[in-house]
């Protein structure tokens, strides 16, 4: 392809803007704050062996978990970037216990809210294993000038304004939707620029992968355990036995599968009994791409974006992906 046929995140952004008479410019700015950032991460992460921020920072985040020292980089640069650009009044990330008002020029002003999982994937940082960024985007529900409060962040999944991801791979490519399809955009190192490589993705209604930690098999429902013996049968008809793909970084998963067609499951277990993953920074924003792209996210017993946040670290169960896919572990489950 040329380079004079390349479309530029920014580009794409300003000629989506007639999709949005009302607006100001907010969101679009909005986008390329965390486009710049995102560019930022992107830099140290492929230079992490060779800078010594590979490792445990040596403290716990609010889940109990070890913080790596490229988690305390990918938040604070969030921190500086949202606060910067002032269309933000308040972050909540899932490295700090509470929501963090940004202390910006113009943020208190902001009009948006932001929940971000600055490194998904952390744990596989050190072995060189693709990690992501996560985000989602609402309008804040106080008034301008105010300060902003829990009940800003604490919004349904049905009231976003924007989500998206960035994975850090072996090329690092961001994708999101503002709830008119979703659009997938690789950097280019070589001009700094992330450029529409993916457009209008669509995720297929089918496929053969399934992703799960079966490690934790002894734990899972009788639907999930029933579900995973019925993959792995012979059966040409249904393609079967299925693939299983499992990383242990959901956003590598959730992405391969957005592509290829899969389905994503992460079940109640005995230890975790509502769930591992978090519905704020995890699962309400990778629901929304999916659906976005023709794919469909359950607990199992109600749609991820229906769930009404009760607090801001709330963990709930998964399965996302393909919609045949995601249909067929339902009847398992019934």
């Amino acid at each position: 392809m040329s380079d004079f046929n390349v479309v530029t995140l920014g580009q794409f952004i300003i000629d989506k803007q007639v999709e949005f008479p009302y607006a100001k410019g907010e969101l679009s700015r909005l986008l390329r704050d965390i486009g710049i950032a995102a560019k930022i991460i992107s830099r140290e992460v492929n230079k992490a062996g060779l800078t010594q921020i590979l490792g445990e920072h040596g403290s716990t985040n609010v889940q109990g978990e070890d913080v790596k020292k490229l988690d305390i980089i990918g938040n604070e640069m969030f921190i500086w970037a949202l606060s910067k650009g002032g269309e933000v009044c308040v972050m909540a990330s899932e490295e700090n216990d509470d929501i963090v008002p940004l202390e910006g020029t113009y943020s208190k002003n902001g009009k948006y809210v932001i929940c971000i999982d600055p490194l998904d994937g952390s744990s596989n940082i050190d072995v060189n294993v693709s990690i992501g960024t996560i985000f989602s985007i609402y309008h804040r529900v106080s008034e301008p000038g105010t300060d902003p409060t829990i009940n800003d962040v604490l919004q349904a999944g049905n009231k976003l304004v924007a989500a998206g991801y960035v994975v850090y791979g072996t090329s690092t490519m961001l994708v999101y939707s503002t709830g008119k399809g979703v659009n997938g955009f690789t950097l280019d190192p070589s001009i700094g620029e992330f450029c529409l490589s993916h457009p209008d993705i669509k995720t297929p209604a089918d496929g053969k992968i399934y992703s799960i930690n079966e490690g934790n098999a002894a734990e899972f429902p009788e639907g999930i355990k029933n579900y995973l013996n019925w993959v792995k049968e012979t059966d040409k008809a249904t393609s079967r036995p299925y693939s299983a793909r499992y990383i242990g970084s959901m956003i590598a998963d959730f992405h391969r599968n957005l592509l290829k067609g899969g389905v994503f499951i992460y079940p109640p277990t005995a230890k975790s009994p509502n769930g591992k993953l978090r519905l704020m920074f995890e699962c309400i924003p990778m629901s929304f791409i999916a659906e976005q792209a023709g794919g469909k996210s359950t607990t199992s017993k109600e749609r991820i974006l229906d769930i009404e946040p009760s607090e801001l670290h709330q963990r709930v169960p998964i399965i996302m992906g393909s919609p045949n896919m995601v249909d067929k572990v339902l009847e398992f489950m019934k």
